[in-house]
């Protein structure tokens, strides 16, 4: 086990509604609901504790919302917002420690074991934090201090609002969570809780007492899991690096040069099926999205940028990636790729616009409809075969009768 870690977790409280509230005081102190209107189809993305007391929580179905707080005020998330706030929440923490690592928008992990002296020390460091976000973004954050990146998260939850808690031992976190729920251990989603209810595993307790049956049946994971039961967590805290991470992507190299960036982009809109095919089976989602160009002297870049919404929908990869795109010099094109990075899982994710907005779902499908039928229209090409296809090949075919298409314009 990693010895002698120091570790913060900043988590803002109800960031969304926090934000809002801030931003208009006659919201303070009213239930207030982030999503969708009650007569849109759609979800809640988040609430502010308010609204919290009428039973309403991220992911509930807008409707049921509604019903539970008809007087509750509903209003539409304002994603370019709350990331210039997230992007100024970042300053704050990156002026203690190069070493951070984001999970969303609103929360992150500070790893101060090399400018700390002590955990007295990294306390003062904490409750400086939650001064700086008060007066810097008048918003209220909660601060967990521990000796690991799991422990560090139970603690910032202990208190909210506008807590702090600190687990400084293995022994103190076991104490904590031990009685409590699977789900306590914050690694734990709903899908693996569930299978662990389906051996009889349902607080931590039983984790403990039936580890070598978790094992056997778990494998590596039930090992992992084993481990967090009993207070064990090697976890660094990883500053995001794009050369490092783990990602998705799909490449197509030319069998000529091209110069066209009205083809480029275009072929960018079919490779990021296929990205969003491979991540769809892993059941993964990146943080953002990327771009990969070599030009016909063999010289590569690659761009990337974070986006608002943890994603794995094609057009989401394609718009960005087209984006990136705009931003390049122009010149002879050997390859080009996109993808996506800094993965994650389902149950980790912040739910994104489309997924608040059933009906921009539709929106979204009109608009790879309509991308389809330019395409068609432009290159003269039926793509149905390539749009039912996962076959690499189909692919490859159909973007060099792009090509050819385009070059005898």
């Amino acid at each position: 086990m990693i010895e002698n870690q120091i570790i913060i977790h900043v988590d803002m409280d109800a960031f969304y509604a926090s934000v809002e509230m801030r931003d208009d005081e006659t919201l303070v102190g009213k239930p207030l609901i982030i999503g969708s209107m009650p007569n849109e189809r759609g979800v809640v993305a988040t609430c502010n504790y308010e609204a919290r007391k009428y039973g309403i929580r991220s992911g509930m179905n807008i409707k049921e919302a509604y019903n539970l707080c008809p007087k509750g005020i509903f209003k539409h998330p304002n994603f370019d917002k709350y990331r210039a706030v997230s992007n100024k929440l970042h300053r704050i923490l990156e002026s203690y420690t190069d070493i951070t690592e984001y999970i969303a928008l609103d929360e992150g992990y500070l790893d101060l074991t090399d400018v700390a002296a002590s955990f007295k020390e990294a306390k003062e460091t904490g409750f400086e934090i939650k001064k700086r976000v008060r007066e810097e973004l008048s918003l209220t954050c909660s601060v967990g201090l521990a000796y690991s990146k799991t422990a560090a998260k139970t603690a910032s939850e202990e208190k909210k609002p506008d807590g702090y808690f600190e687990i400084l031992s293995r022994e103190d976190f076991v104490k904590l969570v031990i009685d409590r729920n699977v789900r306590a251990l914050y690694t734990v989603g709903k899908k693996t809780a569930e299978k662990l209810h389906m051996y009889g595993v349902d607080t931590v307790r039983d984790l403990q007492n039936k580890s070598d049956f978790v094992k056997k049946f778990m494998g590596k994971q039930g090992e992992y899991l084993v481990d967090l039961a009993f207070g064990y967590d090697d976890r660094k805290v990883t500053p995001y690096k794009q050369e490092d991470a783990k990602s998705i992507s799909k490449e197509f190299t030319f069998q000529k040069d091209v110069s066209s960036f009205k083809f480029l982009d275009d072929v960018l809109f079919i490779l990021a099926f296929r990205v969003e095919e491979r991540a769809k089976k892993l059941g993964l989602y990146g943080e953002g999205v990327s771009l990969k160009i070599t030009y016909g002297n063999m010289k590569s870049i690659t761009r990337s940028m974070l986006v608002d919404e943890c994603s794995n929908d094609a057009y989401t990869i394609y718009e960005n990636a087209s984006i990136l795109l705009r931003n390049v010099k122009k010149g002879e094109i050997r390859l080009i790729g996109t993808g996506i990075y800094h993965l994650r899982e389902e149950e980790g994710r912040q739910l994104s616009f489309s997924d608040i907005f059933l009906s921009e779902h539709d929106v979204i499908s009109k608009k790879v409809e309509n991308k389809w039928q330019e395409l068609k229209s432009y290159y003269k090409i039926d793509f149905d075969e390539l749009r039912n296809s996962s076959n690499r090949l189909k692919t490859y075919e159909y973007i060099e009768k792009m090509r050819e298409v385009m070059e005898s314009m």
